[in-house]
């Protein structure tokens, strides 16, 4: 029997290349479907406007900002359904507050990421540089808004990922997985954390087929 071999063949932050050999297609596919859908990462989910005089609709700029990518900490904050609060309004271990506050009087200004004030020194946007909207002069936009953690197969706001394929390698048994994401977290973490979540399933699959064996 071939031995199981894994090969990284690229790495940087937010990029990763691995090569599989050895190892059942359907499990790396499986790494690719978990990258994309089931590994939590930050995205404001909830805004309230205190002051809007752009010409941009309060659901318009609550879209904007769910899609802006937040630097994420799986260490230190837990899903909100998991949370000990309890609470629909989420506590320091669930959510983070974001602020803004931005005007402008003579000439038009785009408001940029880099203008969101965030009450955790790691949960950032990846960028200072994202459009958020443009003000006119005399135009004020002021807000609060909370980020929490969510999994990409309930919205897209919250993949990690902007690449995740599964390629041929260079014979039958080999493949090559590349994972890139948008800076919420690393390749690393997401293939990392890819791979609990892939442990876990099988884990319970297995549990359960126990308890039907024991049932008999």
């Amino acid at each position: 029997m071939n031995s199981v071999a894994v090969k990284i063949l690229e790495k940087t932050d937010n990029n990763a290349v691995i090569q599989f050999n050895n190892v059942p297609r359907q499990y790396v596919n499986a790494l690719r479907r978990l990258a994309i859908s089931e590994v939590p990462t930050f995205a404001i989910d909830d805004l309230v406007i205190l002051e809007n005089s752009s010409v941009m609709h309060d659901e318009a700029i609550a879209h904007r900002l769910g899609l802006i990518p937040l630097r994420t900490d799986l260490e230190r904050f837990v899903m909100p359904h998991d949370c000990e609060c309890n609470s629909t309004l989420g506590c320091s271990k669930c959510k983070v507050l974001f602020v803004l506050d931005s005007e402008t009087q003579d000439k038009t200004k785009v408001v940029l990421s880099g203008e969101l004030k965030s009450e955790d020194e790691i949960v950032q946007p990846v960028s200072k540089n994202i459009p958020i909207i443009s003000l006119a002069p005399g135009q004020k936009i002021k807000f609060e808004a909370y980020a929490r953690l969510g999994i990409g197969k309930d919205h897209a706001k919250w993949q990690p990922t902007s690449v995740a394929v599964v390629k041929d390698g260079a014979d039958e048994n080999e493949s090559i997985l590349v994972i890139e994401t948008n800076g919420s977290l690393t390749a690393q973490e997401t293939i990392m954390e890819s791979i609990k979540k892939l442990s876990s399933k099988i884990n319970k699959f297995e549990n359960i087929v126990e308890s039907l064996n024991h049932t008999k």
